[in-house]
């Protein structure tokens, strides 16, 4: 009898192949990173040239937020029905379209329009590349591989921000767009290249072809190929979003959409302020651009630890404790003064704890859905959370105009962080059920 090749994969170690996927998704969500953080790198430009004050520059830093949270509303559902690569290839054209659409906006309107179709394929994106990866890694390695995923948007920020900060001091604002406009591009290419359909994927909705499509990519992964497809799942009463709130998912969906829509909020003031924040202090722009490639460093770094870590500890409890950290790290950031140098390091420790805190989300997306599901929860989670966060650059902004000094504020957006924290605390009990291997089927609700 031929075994399920999904649970071969889940079974064996993986291959080089399947960390070349995980390696091109880690490329795509620093490729997200980058889209997302150039208006930040752009802002204080963008302020002098134009003339416009916190508040109006709050909106503008929001608008990509709104169109994150439409596309992951939007194209989560839609990766889960005609599959992860052509909804990353899709969304690719998107984000490049609007990066090269920013580099041409004269006002506040068009630019703000831009980055809401920029947003609209990152968000998009962040749904079907966090389910690709989910798929393409073993059970073993698959909070490992999705957190490795997720820790790619801070390495774009700081490889996006080195360069940032030289096409700044050379050539302006828009240049960082036309960089970021060609970096989208250049991936199109390579997802044809090395991003086959997922398997589990293509035996959610067999056809003519999927038996050829799913023996290739087992070939290219290393795995025997297969004579004949295996039974068919039996197709769920429920589908899509209206699943996720089923009484078998309605308890992790409501928890895990709080927790993500409040830590984002505060991990968006201190992405998108930082910047305007050290040029207050009076630095020039380009130094500001180097503080935030700071805490993308940072960022970058609890990526990583947290994702070794969760080979000897749940990876509930290290969000967990990553949200609480983020609360105490955000509030101090509001008292630095002094050197460009002290403020780079305490930039870099913030984004170590409110970056650990978002991976983490992503790896409990992960590991709570099954696959029919994956990309719809990650696209409402992240859609919710992302629409809700567009409002943290905007309420900061409204904050600062109203005459609030910088650890109020600070102490207001960090309270984000701790309230997520209360939420995944209090479905405690069904995450540890998942970690028992008590895990929904999501294929007949």
């Amino acid at each position: 009898m031929t075994e399920d090749p999904r649970a071969t994969i889940e079974r064996a170690p993986m291959s080089r192949f399947q960390w070349i996927m995980v390696a091109v998704m880690i490329g795509l969500n620093a490729l997200d990173g980058f889209d997302v953080l150039s208006i930040s790198f752009a802002s204080p430009g963008i302020a002098a040239e134009w003339r416009v004050d916190r508040a109006a520059l709050g909106l503008v830093l929001s608008m990509e937020l709104i169109g994150m949270a439409l596309g992951s509303l939007l194209l989560g559902g839609v990766a889960d029905r005609f599959g992860r690569r052509a909804t990353i290839l899709g969304c690719l054209c998107a984000m490049a379209a609007g990066m090269f659409g920013a580099a041409t906006a004269h006002d506040v309107v068009s630019l703000s329009a831009w980055r809401v179709l920029t947003g609209l394929g990152i968000g998009g994106m962040l749904a079907a590349t966090n389910a690709a990866v989910a798929e393409a890694a073993n059970a073993k390695r698959r909070s490992l591989a999705v957190v490795l995923m997720a820790g790619g948007y801070p390495v774009g920020t700081i490889i996006g921000g080195l360069i940032a900060t030289v096409l700044l001091g050379h050539y302006g604002w828009r240049a960082v767009f036309v960089f970021g406009g060609i970096a989208t591009l250049s991936f199109i290419p390579l997802v044809l290249w090395r991003v086959p359909e997922s398997i589990a994927f293509l035996l959610q909705r067999p056809g003519p072809t999927t038996l050829d499509r799913v023996n290739r990519t087992l070939a290219r992964i290393g795995h025997p190929v297969i004579s004949v497809l295996p039974a068919a799942t039996p197709k769920p009463r429920r589908a899509g979003v209206v699943a996720l709130f089923s009484r078998r998912h309605v308890a992790l969906t409501a928890a895990l959409t709080l927790a993500y829509l409040a830590h984002i909020m505060t991990f968006y003031y201190i992405l998108k302020w930082i910047p305007k924040i050290v040029v207050d202090f009076g630095f020039p722009p380009p130094m500001a651009g180097g503080v935030l490639v700071w805490a993308s460093v940072g960022g970058a770094l609890g990526s990583l630890t947290l994702g070794l870590l969760t080979l000897r500890v749940r990876v509930y409890w290290l969000t967990l404790v990553a949200m609480l950290a983020s609360t105490a790290l955000v509030i101090l950031f509001g008292y630095q003064r002094g050197s460009l140098g002290w403020l780079s390091l305490t930039a870099a420790i913030v984004g170590f704890a409110t970056n650990a805190g978002v991976v983490g989300i992503y790896a409990l997306l992960a590991q709570s859905y099954p696959t029919n599901l994956r990309a719809s929860a990650t696209g409402l989670v992240i859609g919710i959370g992302r629409g809700g966060s567009a409002l943290a650059p905007a309420l900061a902004g409204w904050l600062f105009a109203a005459g609030y000094g910088l650890p109020l504020v600070s102490a207001l957006m960090g309270a984000g962080s701790l309230v997520a924290a209360v939420a995944l605390f209090g479905a405690r009990a069904r995450f540890a059920a998942l970690s028992r291997g008590i895990e929904p089927t999501g294929d007949v609700d």
